[in-house]
């Protein structure tokens, strides 16, 4: 199947934008021309309108906080009994049928990384996901794509309510420390049992914690205070773990310290209510200073506090503060396709990727701006 978009502008995202055609050939992008001259099955006009690669959101809760329910009954986001919950998965709570999906698909959203959420110490397994399917398991790219972790409020608050541990940074620390000291114990006897050729007894909580100081994924650490971040750095040079630090709401404030140690970030929500103390010095701000050192950041929604149909809005927003274009476009394309490590086949329109593409009716920071047609991996998945 091929499918040729004739004298649209190209958003590449790694060139300059150009007027020109693209083609798509089954499920890549075959070739990308001032002027194609080929047969195709389907030639689509694009004359006036934008091709871009489709968004990505490398920080979700969507299909696991469903739209729509309301009560707390409903929905499957955070395991609250335990601060250490490792070994639940975003996949076995993942509802396909969330509304909130294909209104994402309508604002250019086609990858997303789904992790629990925050209000655990260790939270749970993510899991990257394209919205080309109505079977969870057709939509899975990586899984796990992390294991969701979180310092600050959060955790404090929860299991302060609880009377358990922990109720302070202090407790917070302490108890991801422990785990992790005893994941080392686990992989020391599982090995020594291994090479003994002896019966272990399997831990899924420690499995995975193994992954993560194996390097096979990495530690995704919700932390929105400058303290909370260069504690989980500091945690991560301890057991030397790779990270990601999650909303980083505060990082504008040591971006020198940030690039240094050159973790990169998904930065958001920005646009909203500050909703809690750690969230007061948040501003757009932000955006401008951290990619102006250089730091690896991409943009996210944090669905359902920013609808991720919006997604688009809600980075555009930042070149009012100073951020340019093609910085903030970075944050919704080959930015989180870097950090997802998944680069090498999405983020950007180039030839030999996957052919996930928006073609918009406007630019996509434009407020008058729709997504007509979105396609993933060459299927039409939404139009208008």
């Amino acid at each position: 199947m091929k499918i040729l978009f004739k004298n649209a502008t190209i958003v590449t995202i790694e060139k300059e934008p150009f007027k020109g055609d693209l083609l798509i050939e089954n499920d890549i992008i075959k070739k990308i021309s001032k002027e194609i001259k080929d047969s195709a099955d389907e030639i689509i006009d694009a004359e006036n309108k934008f091709l871009l690669p489709g968004f990505i959101d490398a920080h979700s809760h969507i299909g696991v906080f469903e739209e729509g329910v309301g009560e707390e009954a409903h929905q499957d986001g955070n395991e609250m009994t335990d601060p250490i919950t490792p070994q639940v998965r975003t996949i076995d709570a993942f509802i396909t049928d969330d509304a909130a999906i294909k209104r994402a698909l309508a604002g250019g959203v086609t990858t997303v990384n789904v992790v629990p959420g925050s209000a655990n110490l260790i939270g749970g397994q993510g899991a990257i996901l394209k919205f080309k399917s109505n079977i969870l398991d057709e939509m899975i790219i990586k899984q796990p794509s992390g294991l969701k972790m979180a310092l600050g409020e959060n955790p404090k608050r929860v299991y302060d309510s609880k009377g358990k541990m922990p109720s302070t940074r202090l407790g917070n620390a302490a108890l991801i420390r422990e785990y992790f000291i005893k994941v080392k114990n686990y992989m020391k006897n599982k090995n020594k049992a291994l090479k003994e050729d002896k019966d272990f007894d399997i831990d899924i909580k420690f499995e995975i914690g193994e992954k993560v100081l194996n390097k096979e994924i990495p530690a995704r650490i919700h932390a929105h205070r400058k303290d909370d971040i260069v504690t989980a750095i500091r945690l991560s040079e301890e057991f030397d773990f790779d990270l990601i630090i999650e909303h980083a709401t505060e990082a504008y404030k040591i971006p020198e310290f940030i690039s240094k140690k050159n973790v990169p970030l998904i930065l958001g929500p920005i646009f909203g209510f500050r909703t809690k103390l750690e969230l007061k010095d948040a501003t757009y701000d932000s955006v401008r200073i951290l990619n102006d050192h250089n730091v690896l950041c991409a943009m996210m929604c944090d669905h359902p506090v920013i609808h991720l149909e919006h997604a688009n809005i809600n980075a555009g927003l930042a070149m009012r503060y100073g951020a340019k274009e093609d910085d903030v476009l970075k944050m919704l394309t080959i930015n989180p396709a870097k950090i997802l490590k998944i680069d090498d086949e999405v983020g950007s329109l180039k030839e030999g990727k996957k052919a996930d593409i928006v073609l918009w009716s406007n630019h996509p920071f434009d407020l008058k701006a729709k997504a007509e047609k979105v396609f993933i991996e060459g299927k039409q998945v939404f139009s208008l």
